[in-house]
């Protein structure tokens, strides 16, 4: 039997037998190092483009509810009150006669945000419409700036920060 080590010309000793295994972990090493630093270049030149798709991704979805809302009121001849929120898009109220037998939306639930929040249905008479969806952006909370900005449903075209 051919023993490894005789092949890089050594003879059957522990020295070669060591050799052999610190040549095999520092070439281990070596790899692992390379898909290191491939997975961090990828992070680093995508991980941005991630970042900002959540603005225009929640923006469509704010337009979804938005519409749905639209729907509800013309079958209804009602918006939804405040308490019931969105969910009388996908659960029929029990008061309601002309609902949707299929729903608003195409699911069956209530989809968060780009940050995974829940959206905030509000009634707001005297504003720009009687209702408006909003998102509280990446911090979940009122108010901020770029990522964690408010988004409204009345306005999608720029984002604004609610007071």
């Amino acid at each position: 039997m051919n023993c490894p080590c005789r092949m890089i010309g050594y003879e059957n000793t522990t020295e070669g037998a060591i050799q052999m295994r610190i040549g095999g972990l520092i070439t281990g090493i070596a790899i692992a190092g390379i898909i290191f630093i491939l997975l961090a270049n990828f992070v680093i030149i995508f991980y941005p483009c991630c970042t900002h798709s959540k603005v225009p991704t929640t923006s469509t979805s704010l337009k979804i509810l938005h519409n749905a809302v639209l729907q509800f009121k013309t079958d209804t001849g009602r918006y939804p009150t405040e308490e019931e929120g969105l969910w009388v898009l996908v659960e029929r109220p029990p008061d309601v006669m002309d609902w949707s037998s299929t729903g608003y939306l195409m699911t069956t639930e209530i989809p968060p945000d780009a940050w995974n929040n829940e959206f905030v249905y509000l009634i707001t008479p005297g504003q720009r419409t009687p209702f408006v969806i909003i998102s509280l952006g990446g911090d979940g909370q009122k108010g901020g700036e770029g990522d964690d900005a408010d988004l409204y449903s009345w306005d999608q075209n720029s984002r604004r920060t609610r007071q």
